[in-house]
């Protein structure tokens, strides 16, 4: 089964109505933040990450994966997101510049 396949396969089970949608631009990549409703009313999240490559023709298609999110699920997961990246940002970014830390100091009297 091509992968065209596999994300269409089970779209009528699991595709929902759209509630809200925010979309977020990183680098090579977008992540999509969809929140989803059920036809009973419940509340789900997708979070797809979509990444532009180029086939052997040279025409331009996405690669995407996606992760469904329910409720009951929410708080466990962003504990587990929080602590992840806290030890990221610990103890695996501690020689490289912050997000704030990018820039350097001109001085325009050398230009």
């Amino acid at each position: 089964m091509y992968s065209e396949d596999y994300d269409g396969a089970n779209a009528p089970e699991r595709s929902g109505e759209d509630v809200y949608s925010k979309p977020v631009r990183a680098g090579k990549r977008t992540y999509f933040f969809d929140v989803k409703a059920t036809k009973g009313n419940d509340f789900y999240l997708t979070i797809t990450e979509s990444k532009r490559k180029v086939d052997s023709y040279g025409h331009f298609a996405y690669d995407k994966h996606k992760i469904f999110l329910y409720k009951e699920d929410f708080e466990k997961f962003a504990e587990g997101l929080e602590e992840v990246i806290k030890y990221i940002k610990d103890n695996c970014l501690k020689d490289e510049p912050q997000e704030g830390d990018k820039f350097t100091d001109v001085d325009f009297e050398e230009l």
